[in-house]
């Protein structure tokens, strides 16, 4: 059963990702370019070279080789990025304290998860992998391109600034995730949330000033200085003081947010985003006043207490107090159909269409620090294209082709021609006797498929709500 399984999955892994192609030139002849910073392009051509836009014009030429799209009567936007996910991780929160600094999603993202092609034919290209929130200070995060079919190491931006998760609020204080002769995880209210990251940034100004001793005695040459004990939960902490490593903070309550806002200037750092963010409206000038950036959900609320006081106008006042907004997704569904939730703002509060489409690609690149490579259709940037069959803000929209670096990921025509040969393999292997050599018998009882984890897989692991 062990080896059929493996075959399976091995069989599958290899067909999912027949549909890519290797980087080559490629010519986007003729589309409606939204550039998401710089207008939209009527008639326009996208020259895609070395995973980059070398250049956008009218009538170009292509080069020998180069593959030519005719996107005639299409649409063509950057990739959608989201600053929320939880997608390709094989484990989401290390629930056991209430600071987990020391952890790390990277070491357990899986490059396999089926669920990144399916962003890719929604128009995704890039994620904010973060830990859960179950601890008040959480594990450390990784900035991705969905690159399917490669190596995990791929897929990790080199040069995309360090993060770290926090959370407020119900999930980590835990009071409605106990379990019967549990003992109780500290903290258990609201204020011991908020004591708990308090008191890891008085330890980690601590330590910092340790070090920061030591090195000052190895400067004046003192042979005799002892370096401090490393500690990994504080060392993540200590990067945030000294601006290196960034916080992306899940939480709901206007009262909390501004409580960490205003921990974060006593202590000297700034917070990047609030995450969710769905009374975020409540004190949007304070907000751009610290200078953070908010990524919400556009409709999604109500699922739990804390999200009762949303209101679909939270971007528009977020964005006419100078907030920058983005929309996220904490789903492996809502992931695929963010390209209508940025359609939203404009009907609710009329953020005009560049702004609104700024929310789902340059402003979380711009949240996540990777917005001078990606994030917008400009010259030089990285050729993370989508082609679309309609405007993206159409209900009837839908991706044809996803690139990321300039390879094609997705291609809505190759896949759909592909899949009866895909059920065809599927069935074939369905039909194996486990007991036998590969296509030498026939089983009454076709073995079990690998079930999809739908459930608990998401922003916080024993929660029934996935958006939590």
């Amino acid at each position: 059963m062990r080896k059929l399984i493996l075959f399976i999955t091995a069989t599958l892994l290899l067909s999912l990702p027949v549909f890519a192609q290797q980087k080559q030139d490629i010519l986007i002849r003729n589309a409606t370019v939204l550039t998401a910073t710089r207008g939209t392009l009527l008639n326009t051509d996208l020259l895609l070279q070395n995973g980059k836009i070398a250049k956008i014009g009218k009538n170009l030429t292509a080069p020998a080789n180069a593959v030519v799209i005719d996107a005639t009567g299409k649409f063509v936007s950057p990739g959608i990025i989201d600053c929320h996910s939880h997608t390709m991780l094989d484990a989401i929160n290390e629930g056991s304290f209430v600071i987990t600094s020391m952890t790390r999603v990277r070491d357990v993202l899986n490059p396999t998860d089926v669920d990144l092609y399916r962003a890719l034919a929604g128009g995704v290209t890039a994620l904010n992998v973060l830990h859960g929130s179950a601890n008040s200070i959480g594990g450390q995060n990784s900035v991705v391109k969905i690159k399917w079919g490669h190596p995990v190491e791929d897929f990790l931006i080199p040069d995309a600034p360090l993060g770290i998760k926090f959370a407020l609020g119900e999930n980590p204080k835990r009071t409605h995730f106990t379990q019967p002769g549990v003992t109780p995880r500290y903290p258990r209210t609201r204020m011991g949330v908020m004591e708990s990251i308090r008191d890891a940034f008085t330890r980690a100004r601590n330590y910092k000033n340790e070090w920061d001793d030591y090195r000052a005695k190895l400067t004046r040459g003192d042979k005799l200085a002892v370096p401090p004990r490393k500690d990994l939960e504080l060392e993540p902490i200590v990067e945030i003081l000294e601006g290196k490593r960034y916080v992306h903070c899940h939480g709901y309550r206007a009262e909390e947010y501004l409580a960490l806002l205003r921990l974060a200037e006593e202590f000297g750092f700034r917070i990047r985003t609030l995450q969710h963010g769905l009374e975020a409206y409540k004190i949007a000038p304070e907000i751009a006043k610290h200078g953070a950036g908010v990524s919400i959900f556009t409709d999604s609320w109500g699922y739990k207490i804390e999200a009762y006081d949303a209101i679909p106008y939270n971007a528009a006042i977020l964005w006419k107090n100078g907030v920058k907004v983005s929309i996220n997704s904490d789903s492996n569904e809502r992931m695929r159909r963010l390209n209508l939730d940025a359609a939203k703002v404009m009907k609710y509060g009329g953020v005009p269409e560049e702004d609104a489409l700024k929310m789902i690609t340059w402003n979380p690149a711009f949240q996540l620090g990777i917005d001078k490579r990606t994030g917008s259709l400009e010259v030089g940037k990285d050729a993370d294209v989508v082609i679309w069959s309609a405007h993206p803000f159409s209900v009837y929209a839908h991706a044809d082709v996803t690139l990321v670096e300039g390879e094609v990921l997705f291609d809505r025509a190759k896949d759909i021609s592909g899949r009866a040969a895909i059920e065809k393999e599927r069935q074939d292997l369905e039909k194996l006797d486990v007991n036998k050599a590969p296509g030498q018998g026939q089983a009454s009882t076709p073995p079990p498929i690998p079930r999809e984890k739908k459930k608990a897989d998401l922003d916080d692991a024993e929660g029934d709500n996935d958006n939590e």
